[in-house]
């Protein structure tokens, strides 16, 4: 359990919940198992948190947030290690998001002189939307505005990745994870 509390980073003085605890002690699991192909990959990954999504009828899904740092490595072996995570936690979904900082108008009183694009709002939440759809890619989007003014985004994923990791019965907890992150539909 000491080691796979090293796969948590937190700020000072906070806690780790039990399933984050849960998710390090996966994530460890996964790094020291012998049969592992993605044993080198993960030994730099850590997370910063975890939380538990409720999906509709088909249950929760668990999010799992990754420090910007370790979102490279993570992204090359992201379909495999959603694949061995969701082994561990059976009956649940697992999205692996990055954490990442908006910069809202006032930046310059944290003392910067230019706002980067990628800390915008809307990047942010574009990004958080190519993160949440996984090793799918996206080839599309449409946002349909309604009569009363409410929008809906419509996202069109690569058919090419429609019979892989079954995306089909993923789509109801990918709509539920983007919108419990971004309070957007």
């Amino acid at each position: 359990m000491l080691n796979a509390r090293k796969k948590i980073v937190k700020e000072k003085g906070a806690a780790p919940t039990a399933l984050e605890d849960e998710v390090a002690k996966a994530l460890f699991d996964i790094e020291v198992s012998p049969s592992s192909d993605i044993k080198a990959e993960l030994r730099d990954v850590v997370i910063c948190s975890a939380k538990e999504v409720e999906v509709g009828k088909s249950g929760a899904a668990v999010v799992v947030h990754m420090p910007f740092r370790v979102w490279k490595t993570v992204k090359k072996i992201q379909g495999r290690l959603i694949r061995e995570l969701e082994k561990k936690f059976n009956k649940r979904s697992v999205v692996l998001v990055a954490n990442r900082t908006i910069l809202d108008l006032n930046f310059k009183r944290k003392g910067l002189k230019v706002r980067p694009r990628s800390r915008t709002l809307t990047s942010v939440h574009e990004s958080i939307l190519e993160d949440v759809v996984g090793p799918t890619e996206i080839v599309g989007k449409r946002t349909r505005i309604s009569v009363d003014g409410t929008k809906l985004l419509k996202v069109y994923l690569d058919p090419k990745d429609k019979d892989k990791e079954n995306v089909e019965n993923k789509l109801s907890t990918y709509a539920a994870v983007y919108k419990k992150l971004t309070n957007k539909e």
